[in-house]
């Protein structure tokens, strides 16, 4: 029996055997019901001729983003959807994406149209014509452009990608880029070492590599969005700051240790504002002011750290009450060995100072551990 192309005989030859894509576009997805549409047209214009599928990863949108993946796919077999609830994040969106993929070339791009999926077939000949690792468009090389960015995002993306210096090589132009081909062996190498933390995915890719990656930056032209809402604010600046961080010193101690205890350090500055404003200020006693500044401070922290620390695990309506009453249970002990090793090491006659230091730390790591398994930790259930 004959067949049409990606078409084999089956072992036994009576049958025909479709075979897989040869390249996975991975699409990372949060509210883009409105583009996912005109993105997968594109694709089918712009590869045809190539074996190839796009998998959506969708952090369970809200507004339906992944039922219309699900009515593409239903017309369409090269149309994939994984669904995530409970968890967020795009550079572990798109991990997750390429792991679920069988295909040999594996490319990353957003949802938003900004990134010219025409690019992909150059792509793609580029890494089977060259000994190269990955391909990177790239909105900075020659012949490449920003669009239509304003100031401000023009002078952020020039500060992220010389602290991004530290990750990748001196001669990439754009190592901010979102939208990149590589082989699957490449990922395969990196993914047990990935920090899947933030948006930069590939500037993680590139720092997380046994070996230097060989790369094409090939150029183009930032586009405007179509729909929906840009995800960039200030916690993705913060998200790329513990990349950074997780990536020079997370061998030594977890990135989220060290989110925590900054947290820690705010909630500090809160506590003593508090006490300060109902001791001083209101005219209160002194343990009354203790006392508001103490659940004043909990509450602080434990908002904050839902929002940053754990944002890709955040609880929301009961669970955000549950997590909060675990959070300050937990933290009220952590106060108690605090002290108790303070007082324990100044009788043993310890400096002041240093045994201070060694309540805070004790219960600093205790507070993250037990926050960590009791309050996040069981997010999903």
């Amino acid at each position: 029996m004959s067949g049409g192309p990606g078409y084999s005989p089956s072992d036994g030859g009576t049958a025909a055997v479709q075979l897989g894509p040869e390249l996975s576009v991975v699409v990372p997805t949060f509210n883009e019901y409105g583009n996912v549409v005109e993105l997968v047209q594109g694709l089918r214009e712009c590869l045809a001729g190539t074996r190839w599928e796009v998998i959506f990863v969708d952090d369970n949108s809200p507004d339906g983003t992944a039922a219309r993946v699900r009515e593409l796919a239903a017309t369409d077999h090269r149309v994939r959807c994984v669904q995530r609830i409970g968890r967020r994040g795009l550079s572990s969106a798109c991990i997750e994406g390429m792991l679920a993929s069988s295909a040999p070339y594996l490319a990353v791009m957003d949802a938003d149209l900004q990134h010219d999926e025409r690019l992909l077939p150059r792509m793609l000949d580029t890494l089977k014509a060259s000994d190269a690792d990955i391909v990177v468009g790239s909105r900075y090389a020659p012949g490449g452009d920003i669009g239509e960015w304003d100031a401000a995002r023009a002078r952020m993306s020039r500060v992220a990608t010389r602290l991004s210096r530290i990750l990748v090589p001196e001669d990439l132009t754009d190592p901010m880029s979102g939208f990149f081909m590589l082989r699957r062996p490449v990922f395969e190498s990196a993914v047990h070492d990935l920090s899947a933390i933030g948006f930069k995915i590939m500037a993680d890719l590139f720092a997380s590599s046994p070996r230097p990656l060989r790369f094409v930056e090939l150029p183009y032209s930032f586009r405007l969005r179509r729909a929906g809402e840009s995800k960039l604010d200030s916690v993705t600046a913060w998200d790329y700051g513990m990349l950074l961080l997780d990536k020079l010193v997370g061998h030594l101690v977890p990135v989220r240790f060290i989110a925590f205890s900054i947290v820690g350090g705010l909630g500090v500055a809160v506590h003593f504002a508090v006490l300060t404003t109902v001791f001083r200020l209101l005219g209160l006693s002194f343990l009354q002011g203790q006392a508001t500044a103490t659940v004043t401070t909990m509450v602080f922290n434990f908002t904050v750290n839902n929002a940053l620390t754990y944002r890709d695990t955040r609880l929301k309506g009961r669970k955000w009450l549950r997590g909060l009453a675990s959070f300050m249970l937990a933290c009220s002990i952590g106060g108690l060995m605090n002290l108790g090793v303070a007082k324990l090491l100044f009788g043993q006659g310890f400096p002041w100072f240093l045994a201070a230091i060694a309540g805070i730390v004790v219960g600093a790591v205790w507070n993250y551990a037990v926050t960590m398994l009791l309050t996040w930790g069981r997010s999903s259930t």
